[in-house]
């Protein structure tokens, strides 16, 4: 990772869904869009971050209806930033401290502008990486 910084590694194309997005149709996006994380907005205010682990650990594990449950109601408020010009060494330091998997990355006037996963950060060190595309690698069942 050395020598590379977030915005070589980073994923530009962010998905935004509104609070009142039903889950249901959150999912949809994600599973149409091959992402694992939504980022989610109030009117014109970041509000937050919903991934798959969310709606395992919040919704799916409640018995949620998904129908009837927003996506404001099970996203993680609390959002990690990073600016873009910063190393990959450090987006990894600090995901090991916070213990997460994905930060927003933004620029020096604090615009969004991607985000950078683990699994970007293992790509990027090993393009092999079983955090890669686990879909090539995995035997079918």
């Amino acid at each position: 990772m050395s020598g590379y910084r977030v915005s070589d590694v980073m994923t530009r194309q962010v998905v935004y869904l509104s609070t009142e997005t039903p889950l249901d149709e959150a999912a949809r996006v994600m599973k149409e869009a091959d992402i694992g994380d939504v980022v989610v907005t109030e009117g014109a205010t970041l509000a937050g971050m919903l991934t798959d682990r969310d709606i395992v650990v919040r919704a799916v594990a409640e018995r949620s209806d998904p129908a009837t449950t927003t996506i404001g109601q099970i996203i993680t408020r609390e959002v990690v930033m990073i600016e873009q010009h910063c190393s990959a060494a450090e987006a990894a330091a600090l995901m090991r401290e916070r213990g997460i998997r994905r930060i927003l990355v933004c620029d020096a006037d604090r615009k969004l502008v991607g985000i950078v996963s683990l699994g970007d950060l293992a790509r990027q060190l090993d393009p092999n990486s079983a955090l890669g595309d686990i879909s090539e690698q995995a035997p079918a069942v």
